[in-house]
């Protein structure tokens, strides 16, 4: 009788919580909402440690579920898996001055400079005076060097921002905050760099993705993707 009455017992304290943990193993990773996951949408991102991540590990950490490139750190973290097309989503907080950026498709993760061997999306506080001279493909979400993105939609220093980077073949959209600011199509460019540099990079196909860090603070979270 006594065994009995101890496993009803058990039963009814573990029986509230199987629909829990049954909602929890059918969940998507960290960042991903249930529609997401059922677009195709994954994590990059587990929000405790840099698995997945490969490159300046030292450079960056896992803060409270949020991805942090270090002041005077940074440098630059790729994935060890490579993209071909996709869809990135993302969220981004930068500090006064902050500097960072989005390589995509970068062909080895030993380059110095991705922004030339593939192409960078800039991620930048370009109200700081110290970048009042900027060539206008230099501000935040250009395609650095190729395409510049229009400005006016990044929100202020210490508040999160949201954007999703598109690349389909040699098509390149970059959406902030709900607004389009770059829609290119890099083919129709013929490649072409306004910053005298060559475009070899730009036809890449597939590669890594990768954070590009500068020793500035910039947080990242909810970091999903989408293959096309």
């Amino acid at each position: 009788m006594t065994r009995w009455i101890s496993l009803v017992v058990m039963g009814l304290l573990l029986a509230p919580n199987l629909p829990a943990a049954e909602k929890s193993a059918s969940l998507p990773g960290p960042g991903v909402s249930e529609k997401e996951a059922a677009e195709g949408f994954v994590s990059l991102f587990d929000g405790r440690s840099l698995a997945g991540w490969q490159g300046a590990t030292k450079g960056y950490q896992a803060e409270n579920g949020v991805l942090v490139c270090l002041e005077k750190g940074g440098g630059n973290l790729y994935t060890t898996k490579q993209f071909a097309d996709f869809i990135f989503r993302f969220e981004f907080k930068l500090q006064s001055g902050g500097n960072n950026g989005v390589g995509l498709r970068v062909p080895d993760r030993r380059v110095r400079t991705p922004s030339q061997s593939s192409m960078e999306i800039q991620i930048l506080d370009d109200s700081h005076p110290k970048y009042k001279n900027l060539h206008d493909y230099q501000y935040h979400g250009s395609i650095y060097g190729v395409v510049p993105a229009k400005r006016g939609h990044l929100k202020p220093v210490g508040q999160w921002n949201s954007e999703e980077i598109l690349c389909q073949g040699y098509h390149v959209k970059v959406t902030l905050n709900g607004a389009v600011i770059v829609d290119a199509d890099l083919e129709k460019l013929g490649f072409r760099r306004l910053n005298g540099q060559p475009g070899e990079g730009l036809k890449n196909t597939k590669g890594y993705l990768g954070f590009l860090g500068h020793g500035s603070r910039v947080e990242f979270r909810n970091l999903r993707i989408k293959e096309l």
